[in-house]
């Protein structure tokens, strides 16, 4: 289920969808203690699409048209104030970064 889907509907059709999904997930939860199931990745489907159902109607409710989109349409700037931070990779990176960091932190001890 798409979260475009998801926002064509009306809210008393999202929770009846809600209460259906959490209907069938009780059911099969209940199942799998008993018996193996058909498709067991079935259980994430439906807790990942309850989920989506919940968080398009927060946005309803508190009014937001899109989650996810900027006003000016572009890329967003990184950091606060428009910095970009710096991005370590590797493995190297990471250590040294660390290690910088553990040396400033003991020296104010």
């Amino acid at each position: 289920m798409l979260a475009k889907d998801i926002r064509e509907m009306s809210e008393a059709d999202i929770n009846a969808r809600i209460a259906e999904l959490e209907r069938e997930r009780f059911n099969l939860v209940l199942a799998s203690g008993t018996r193996t199931l058909d498709d067991p990745l079935r259980l994430r489907v439906i807790r990942r699409d309850v989920a989506r159902l919940k968080t398009v109607l927060r946005e309803k409710v508190i009014g937001i048209a899109e989650a996810g989109r900027d006003a000016g349409g572009g890329k967003r700037e990184a950091g606060r104030g428009g910095r970009q931070s710096r991005r370590v990779t590797g493995r190297r990176g990471r250590k040294s970064a660390t290690a910088i960091n553990r040396k400033k932190t003991s020296k104010r001890a």
